[in-house]
């Protein structure tokens, strides 16, 4: 095989700025470390000293830090670790009017997995107040007259569900969704051919009274599955 052949199995050569450096080396340290949120880090005098880089480089790797809500400042203290927030960076950037029609099928197919997989949760932790709840939006949709109003118990009903499972990171993870479930939503309401899957949610209500944990799954997949189908 010749020269030239070879050379185009080599990996083009990754480009990092000194400021992506610097990142990747706190990252490491604080990771080795086992640096634990509230413990201080470094001053960023220390650090351009030690990696060998000025302090405004330092200074924009720490902004990046920072933004994720990794570290922070305080006052008699310097930077110390924080709990990162890990919902942050996406609740800024998930938007469906930033995103094209293949990120948002991806987004929806990953909240058809998230919905699905409740079940077990929903089992265990559902209650009289939360199956009320739930009642009540059914009686609501019943009575819709409008798109509006049909979209807005549709959302409130699985908004809900989130709320019974009783685990805030999917929660907040649902709420990071939402606007590109509400946009699936209303796109069908303005082609006039809302979508209405063969389990509904008065069926998926009668299923948690059933205490059916086992059929719940399969008939929530059924419920979503026109939405996806629209994408």
């Amino acid at each position: 095989m010749s020269i030239e052949k070879d050379l185009f199995k080599l990996k083009p050569i990754a480009y990092t700025t000194m400021a992506d450096q610097v990142e990747n080396h706190l990252r490491e340290y604080i990771i080795k470390r086992s640096i634990k949120p509230g413990d201080p880090i470094p001053k960023e005098t220390e650090i351009a000293q030690a990696l060998g880089v000025s302090r405004n480089v330092v200074r924009e790797a720490l902004s990046r830090l920072r933004m994720l809500g990794m570290i922070e400042s305080r006052k008699k203290r310097g930077m110390i670790l924080t709990q990162p927030d890990v919902m942050k960076g996406l609740e800024l950037i998930i938007h469906p009017t930033i995103l094209d029609e293949h990120v948002r099928k991806q987004l929806f197919e990953l909240r058809l997995v998230l919905e699905v997989g409740l079940g077990d949760l929903l089992f265990r932790r559902k209650s009289e107040e939360h199956l009320k709840k739930l009642d009540a939006i059914v009686e609501r949709e019943h009575k819709a007259t409008t798109q509006i109003e049909r979209i807005r118990c549709e959302v409130d009903f699985h908004s809900t569900l989130y709320e019974m499972a009783g685990n805030e990171t999917l929660k907040r993870f649902q709420d990071i969704l939402m606007p590109v479930f509400e946009y699936v939503v209303e796109y069908e309401s303005k082609l006039d051919h809302t979508s209405v899957g063969s389990v509904t949610h008065a069926d998926l209500v009668k299923i948690l009274y059933s205490n059916n944990a086992e059929a719940y799954p399969n008939a929530m997949r059924k419920h979503l599955m026109p939405h996806l189908d629209h994408l």
